[in-house]
């Protein structure tokens, strides 16, 4: 009923699309009028009977009858086109232009620049949502460091990376991106040992299942929903977040991601165990490689700060030419970021990796 109703929308007055509608359906009226006596014998003999017109003649005029009624349809179809189209381009745009305005959009995002946006949560996807309008040469490079939710459950009980973030990553850089993010996104409210879980986390988990590797389930989820760019996990180990946090006459240590900001307590320093875990090489080769590099937005210490603690992904930032851009976060966080100022954001980055200042941040 929605639907009918803004189908409807489209015929209010003022718009100019009512009488080149009423001309396509009188141009397929015609053309189905004429491929119906031109194709049926008997009502062909019937006409011949009632016009004296030879068999020739009346196929003639049929076949003519035909190609108006195509011409009454290429006009119409032409001028619904440049109609609906008057909305979106200027007045004296010509179809040339229309035409090397896609072309060359297309082409600035094909050959624009090699981007990496390193991450993890909600401010990650955002940003993604931005810079694929800019290019398609994104790599996003991810935490696996999540354990909380439906990506800590599948976690535990599969022995796979967190899909979470990635999940959010590759709904953002798709191309339906509304649809897609609406269908990743869906938590199945009931079902024993469904509840709680997100479509999207299932799909990347069944896709690695099938693929045989994670790695392989994100390229080929990417490439079965049309996704721009790469994403790509900091490293293959299957990493635990650990915190230190001041309880004022001693140190506490909490383990797990989503532990952390529940604490509510300073924290000192965060870490990763086991000790100095392997980087994924393409994501180092991705940065090697990168015009331009971004850390955030997304929550300091559990989202920006546990790629850093892969070493070699520090290293390959540290030798890259390329640009270094932190993004902090509007807004301090709750339990990680309480009373932070952008000052504090990039000591707790240096205390954390010892690639700050001009290194990581330009």
């Amino acid at each position: 009923m929605t639907s009918l109703k803004s189908m409807l929308r489209l015929l209010r007055p003022g718009l100019g699309l009512k009488r080149w509608l009423a001309l396509l359906v009188l141009g397929l009226f015609i053309v189905g009028l004429s491929i119906g006596l031109l194709l049926g014998d008997w009502l062909a003999e019937a006409n011949l009977s009632l016009t004296g017109l030879t068999r020739w003649q009346f196929w003639s005029l049929a076949g003519l009858g035909g190609l108006f009624g195509l011409w009454l349809i290429g006009v119409s179809l032409y001028q619904l086109n440049k109609t609906l189209l008057g909305a979106f381009v200027p007045k004296e745009a010509t179809v040339a232009y229309i035409a090397d305005q896609v072309y060359h959009r297309q082409r600035r995002r094909r050959e624009g620049p090699n981007v990496v946006a390193i991450g993890g949560g909600t401010g990650l996807s955002i940003l993604l949502r931005g810079l694929k309008r800019h290019t398609d040469n994104i790599t996003a490079i991810v935490t696996v460091a999540d354990d909380g939710g439906s990506s800590g459950r599948l976690r535990r009980e599969l022995g796979v990376l967190p899909p979470g973030d990635f999940r959010n990553c590759i709904a953002a850089l798709a191309d339906d991106e509304a649809l897609i993010t609406q269908l990743f996104q869906y938590r199945f409210r009931s079902g024993q040992g469904l509840e709680g879980h997100s479509f999207g986390n299932l799909f990347i988990t069944a896709m690695a299942e099938i693929t045989g590797s994670f790695e392989q389930a994100l390229v080929e989820s990417s490439r079965v929903l049309a996704s721009r760019g790469t994403i790509l996990p900091s490293t293959l180990e299957d990493v635990t977040l650990f915190a230190e946090v001041d309880e004022g006459a001693q140190t506490r240590k909490i383990e797990g991601e989503s532990a952390i900001p529940a604490s509510k307590l300073p924290i000192e320093r965060v870490y990763l165990q086991p000790d100095e875990p392997r980087a994924y090489p393409p994501a180092v080769q991705a940065i090697l490689n990168a015009d331009l590099i971004i850390a955030g937005p997304g929550s300091l210490y559990t989202s920006v700060i546990p790629n850093l603690l892969v070493s070699e992904l520090t290293h390959a930032i540290r030798a890259s030419n390329a640009p270094k851009v932190y993004i902090c976060n509007v807004a301090t966080q709750p339990g990680e970021t309480d009373d932070y100022t952008l000052d504090d954001h990039v000591r707790a980055i240096e205390a954390h990796t010892q690639v700050m200042g001009h290194h990581l941040a330009d």
